[in-house]
């Protein structure tokens, strides 16, 4: 079993009176294994060595501490995660197969229903055989409409459609999927683009939220995944998943720096109900905690 990260602090450290460089080596190697980034690495042990020499610790807990709040600075949970003053709030879900942009989609349409709220899917990946069908499931499960065509169709053809469902149903929220594969990056934007602009066409200011998922457990692939995306269209928000526990949770803090996204919700399980709205305060104090969380 992959070590949580508090285990790899805590290994570290281990036996250790005081801060020196060996220790800060520990610490990075310890921070990169969790899959941080070596970027935000160094930007968190520059601003610890900082801090050590001001502060001049000498315990186990205080350095936690030291590292805790260096780590809080860096992620970035957003506001709300749906302004409902906008209706139809659009969200377009971009993102490479495998990571759970399926399941994502329908887990979020469940949250939004139990909330009240009146949701409509766009089935807008017709490119791979099983994505509408799979989509279309998921609607079935949370009992929501879906709007689709055949596969191969256009995909802009797609979340236009989806828009004026939207707006002639008095839908709350849409939630727009596309297709899943990172092709030639100039096919990539010009697709997202095109999609961005026949919205735009009935709902002038959306989408509301570009929603990028990425998958904890791909460590560095999630890096290389939000880079090329980030290139291809604006990224405004991170729905990080399969985040079951602290071992993975590097990925969240290390892809929130450097993109500066922010983190929106997680996916913590299989289950309907294990989508959750990101918590930076509990997911910082579980990235600390002795036992590793499930």
């Amino acid at each position: 079993m992959a070590l949580s990260f508090f285990q790899r602090i805590s290994r570290a450290v281990a036996g250790r009176s005081r801060v020196d460089d060996d220790t800060l080596d520990a610490i990075e190697e310890a921070l990169v294994e969790s899959d941080m980034g070596v970027d935000t690495t160094l930007k968190i042990i520059d601003n610890l060595e900082e801090r050590v020499e001001r502060d001049k610790y000498m315990s186990f807990d205080e350095l936690v501490g030291l590292l805790r709040d260096e780590i809080g600075k860096l992620v970035d949970a957003g506001t709300e995660p749906f302004d409902f003053s906008k209706k139809p709030y659009i969200i377009l879900v971009v993102g490479v197969n495998g990571v759970g942009k399926t399941t994502t989609i329908g887990k979020l349409a469940a949250m939004l229903t139990r909330q009240g709220k009146k949701v409509l899917l766009g089935a807008a990946d017709t490119f791979r055989a099983a994505a509408v069908d799979q989509l279309t499931i998921w609607a079935e499960r949370a009992g929501v409409d879906i709007v689709k065509q055949a596969m191969g169709s256009d995909p802009a053809s797609v979340a236009f459609d989806t828009a004026k469902a939207a707006v002639a149903r008095g839908a709350d929220v849409a939630i727009i999927d596309t297709a899943g594969r990172l092709h030639n990056r100039v096919d990539l934007m010009n697709e997202l683009t095109k999609i961005r602009n026949v919205i735009r066409k009935v709902v002038p200011d959306g989408p509301h939220d570009v929603m990028l998922i990425l998958d904890a457990s791909t460590g560095q692939n999630a890096f290389a995944q939000a880079r090329e995306f980030a290139r291809a269209t604006d990224i405004t928000s991170l729905t990080v998943t399969k985040l079951d526990g602290t071992a993975k949770g590097g990925v969240v803090v290390g892809v929130s720096d450097q993109f500066h996204i922010p983190v929106k919700f997680i996916g913590v399980g299989e289950g309907m109900d294990d989508l959750k709205v990101f918590d930076k305060q509990e997911f910082v104090e579980q990235l600390f905690a002795p036992e590793d969380l499930k």
